[in-house]
């Protein structure tokens, strides 16, 4: 008999019928009731055993973690809390769970607990309903962009350039560590690598994906991308997903238009397609919030928070004005916040970008045309901008909670000025020829930009550390399973 979804099970309108359910084991009750959960809906369903016909040997291997197949009547049930019960009539396990040995059992268990068992701790409730929204909003990405006719395109995972100039890149190689070929300068030989020279983990698919928006008119990524940076961070993985927009003639008041647009869409599908783990989410946000001080207590519930998002133009503030606004505000003044902005040029913090959104304006900022030395070799240089304070066409949206969450910039399209940057910072033209090209055949004004997808799942989940949003978080010093 082939087997129904727990999901589909509770959202049936027709009772009395045979079923079978499949799935594992939260709790067993009173030798009778089996609440069975299969991963499609964060609801168990109940399962009543008829216990005195049923051999005292199999009652004993209903264990929380087992894996069993239940056939039955789907009946209405009785109890308060559930609309359909199933009432056994023939139960078989297919995998037993020993109750002394595994790790989660219904109670509540640290999130440090569950990290170090991040191979089963997706069968808990909370873990559970995180990566059905992860998965909803994934799709809902690529919803987005084809609707509005964008090519997805795969950029390269290995590469031989840094995207971002940070120079914050796993090395990629075939060579025998242990016995690195030398050249005659005494440098590693890396001619002899695999792939002929020196080549890492891509930071970002943007400057590919520039080549092929020269060419299709609109393209996105969405991939894996890596940063051997050593920061031990509730904000940082070294692995994580990108989302990476490019579109030829846009400009930076229209790649604004695209984030928030964009952004809007991807929490709204969330909303409207993840009502019941999104219900739960909040709830345990409610109750994390509980065991801190007043004064650390976010001011939001989660849908809540969400639905501001949805509601509330994003606030389009310069770089400029936000430095003012910073210098003046209280938490400087009297030295509340860790980095203090006494001058412009600073880099700001996420203390500063929070601030900027939860207490000044109290909606979704975006930032733009920042100083030219704290940005990307490729963002288009201000025309209008005194020696010294020079600017960029660049923009990050910042969020309640979580503070940058999109970067992004008009591209420098004219070959002499991007050629001068490149020079200035060093960066070797002849590495980077294909992308000049771009400049040289054919260029126009672009623009795109980049978001983390980790961070849009911790925003949208309502959870505060990175590494639980993410199946398996691989960061310094970690790389189980």
């Amino acid at each position: 008999m082939k087997h129904t979804k727990v999901r589909d099970l509770l959202n049936s309108t027709t009772t009395l019928q045979e079923v079978n359910a499949k799935g594992w084991v939260r709790t067993f009750r009173n030798n009778q009731f089996i609440a069975l959960n299969d991963g499609s809906t964060i609801n168990n369903i109940q399962c009543v055993v008829d216990f005195e016909n049923t051999p005292e040997e199999t009652l004993k291997r209903i264990t929380t973690g087992a894996s069993v197949s239940v056939i039955g009547t789907l009946v209405e049930s009785k109890g308060a809390g559930q609309k359909y019960e199933i009432q056994v009539n023939k139960l078989e396990i297919l995998g037993d769970s020993d109750a002394e040995k595994f790790p989660m059992q219904p109670k509540k268990h640290s999130l440090e607990f569950l990290r170090e068992n991040a191979h089963l701790r997706v069968r808990t409730n909370a873990f559970g309903a995180i990566m059905r929204v992860r998965s909803v909003l994934s799709y809902a990405v690529h919803k987005y962009f084809q609707d509005k006719g964008f090519v997805y395109v795969n950029t390269p995972i290995i590469t031989g350039a840094d995207a971002e100039g940070a120079g914050e890149m796993f090395q990629v190689t075939s060579l025998p560590l242990d016995n690195l070929p030398k050249n005659e300068e005494g440098n590693i030989d890396f001619k002899q690598d695999f792939f002929g020279k020196h080549t890492n983990l891509t930071v970002s698919g943007q400057l590919e994906g520039e080549t092929f928006a020269m060419a299709l008119g609109q393209i996105y990524t969405f991939g894996p991308t890596f940063r051997a940076e050593n920061s031990n961070t509730s904000r940082h993985l070294a692995e994580f997903w990108m989302i990476e927009p490019e579109v030829a003639f846009n400009d930076l008041d229209d790649n604004m238009d695209l984030a928030e647009d964009f952004i809007q869409y991807v929490i709204k599908y969330a909303l409207d397609n993840c009502k019941d783990d999104l219900a739960f989410l909040e709830g345990r946000l409610l109750e994390e919030e509980k065991s801190k001080p007043q004064a650390d207590r976010s001011e939001m519930s989660l849908l809540e928070k969400l639905n501001f998002v949805l509601e509330n133009n994003f606030k389009r503030v310069s770089y400029t004005e936000a430095i003012d606004i910073l210098r003046d505000s209280t938490p400087n003044k009297k030295k509340k916040f860790s980095y203090l902005i006494n001058e412009w040029g600073a880099d700001l913090q996420s203390e500063h970008e929070r601030y900027l959104v939860e207490k000044h304006f109290k909606c979704p900022v975006i930032l733009y045309d920042y100083p030219a030395n704290i940005k990307a070799f490729y963002m288009r240089l201000n025309d209008n901008t005194e020696p010294g304070r020079e600017t960029v066409r660049a923009m990050d949206i910042l969020f309640p909670g979580i503070g940058e969450i999109v970067g992004g910039s008009e591209r420098e399209e004219r070959y002499d000025v991007l050629v001068q940057k490149m020079e200035a910072l060093g960066i070797d033209k002849e590495e980077l020829y294909w992308y000049l090209d771009t400049r040289r055949f054919g260029s126009a004004t672009h623009a795109g930009f980049g978001l983390g997808f980790e961070r849009l799942v911790l925003f949208v989940t309502g959870m505060t550390n990175i590494r639980d949003v993410i199946p398996f978080p691989r960061t310094p010093g970690s790389a189980e399973f």
